[in-house]
């Protein structure tokens, strides 16, 4: 029956590849060990070696065709006696059994390179693709050892049994793995996204015993697809800022100094709590911005919804403070302090995490100067918000200290272009700086 030569994996987590080159021929007659094909990735190129005897009967997959799957079917080879006819049809994933484990492109001289080794017996040494590597790393004669696998055939543990204590030989890479590895894989890039590793694959990285695996909670779920849907599909640019606090801290001392001290009344102002109202604001200056991509059009929003993210327990929820731009400071600061509360015991109703038109997450309280925050969809901007500090800044020549604070804007460039960001981001500034204009 004619043997099928299948599409090796060059790493487990390699699921396809480009066979770049064949180097036999139909008809040709190849041994076991002979170098037959290249595969490129792209990280490596390598060799292919056949671990069966026989003649080439079909090439099935021609040199240079990118995206071959693993474990289909590329080649066959046919035994003395048999014909093309008897061979498969079609190309079909198979065990991988008649195809060595690759071995990477290295500089040797020809005998080596078609795996000619010689012996005092029939002419050759029977020793497998990976056998034959390791012997060139810990520069063990394979002619001088006794196969203990099937018919004599030399295999890893007969070189780890030689080699014990011998030092390993680096190999070099040949310019043509050099130039190959220049060379990407743009036909695949360009048809589909990549896709995450599969669970086997990344576990395959890691010896046993290791790691522990912690399985996700719908949270953890739910934010890993939206943000890696964020980042596949909204293009992300980023504008930075640097905001005067000290008017702001002043303006807050003197606003918490009046508050009543119990009852409903009565508020406690944050820093977070000017930086949405100033941001709502903003919106409200620059309505175009205040909006949302849909593939039938543009959502402008009528409302300033502001969604502000909260860490919890193994996640985030980012409750929406509802028309922000109309809400007094000590109104944002109360349901603020309310939303954040039930976010942490988990006892938020979806329609007050779900919307809004924008959102911030701030992580100044933990000393973070600045970042760049993912959007959150269907949102088209997110205000990253580091912490306030000290900082020596140039004022009409003279050097003074000031409170200053860095944020970053991350837009959605379909809905949101460099000059409108850039204008939502200043009218956010203004009011940072000048924050009795939050009053009025």
């Amino acid at each position: 029956m004619p043997t099928p030569i299948l599409m090796p994996a060059l790493s487990p987590t390699m699921e396809e590849g480009k066979l770049a080159k064949w180097l036999v021929a139909e008809g040709q007659k190849v041994r076991s060990g002979d170098v037959i094909a290249e595969i490129e990735t792209d990280k490596a190129t390598m060799e292919v070696e056949a671990v069966d005897e026989g003649t080439v009967g079909k090439i099935l997959i021609p040199a240079g065709t990118e995206g071959v799957k693993v474990n289909s079917q590329i080649a066959y080879l046919l035994a003395d006696g048999e014909s093309a006819g008897s061979a498969p049809l079609a190309a079909k994933p198979m065990p991988a059994t008649s195809v060595s484990a690759p071995v990477a492109v290295a500089s040797a001289a020809p005998a080596q390179v078609n795996g000619a080794h010689k012996s005092s017996g029939n002419g050759r040494v029977f020793a497998s693709p990976l056998a034959r590597r390791l012997a060139g790393d810990k520069g063990v004669d394979l002619a001088n050892l006794k196969g203990s696998g099937p018919n004599g055939r030399i295999v890893k543990a007969d070189i780890d049994k030689a080699g014990a204590g011998s030092a390993s030989r680096p190999s070099s890479v040949s310019t043509s793995t050099g130039a190959a590895l220049a060379a990407p894989m743009a036909v695949a890039a360009a048809v589909s996204f990549p896709q995450p590793m599969a669970d086997d694959k990344v576990l395959a990285l890691y010896e046993q015993g290791t790691y522990e695996i912690l399985p996700h909670d719908n949270m953890r779920k739910i934010i890993a697809k939206r943000l890696v849907e964020s980042k596949v599909t909204i293009p992300h640019f980023y504008l930075n800022v640097d905001c005067r606090l000290d008017q702001l801290l002043a303006a807050r001392e003197r606003l918490n100094a009046r508050s009543p001290k119990d009852g409903a009344a009565a508020y406690k102002l944050s820093v977070n709590d000017f930086v949405i109202k100033a941001l709502a604001l903003g919106l409200r200056d620059v309505p175009g911005a205040n909006a949302t991509w849909t593939s039938a059009g543009m959502l402008r929003h009528k409302r300033i919804d502001v969604g502000v993210a909260v860490s919890v327990e193994g996640g985030l929820f980012t409750p929406v403070l509802r028309h922000a731009d109309l809400k007094t400071l000590s109104e944002l600061s109360n349901e603020m302090k309310d939303l954040a509360g039930r976010a942490r015991a988990r006892k938020l109703a979806p329609h007050e995490y779900q919307g809004g038109t924008t959102s911030i997450s701030n992580l100044g309280m933990f000393g973070i100067k600045s970042f760049d925050a993912v959007i959150n969809p269907p949102h088209a901007t997110i205000l990253a918000v580091g912490a306030g500090e000290e900082r020596a800044i140039v004022v009409g020549g003279k050097l003074e200290v000031a409170t200053m604070m860095s944020c970053t804007l991350s837009c959605d460039h379909r809905v949101v272009d460099g000059a409108l960001g850039a204008a939502l981001l200043n009218a956010f500034k203004s009011y940072i700086e000048d924050p009795v204009r939050m009053l009025v």
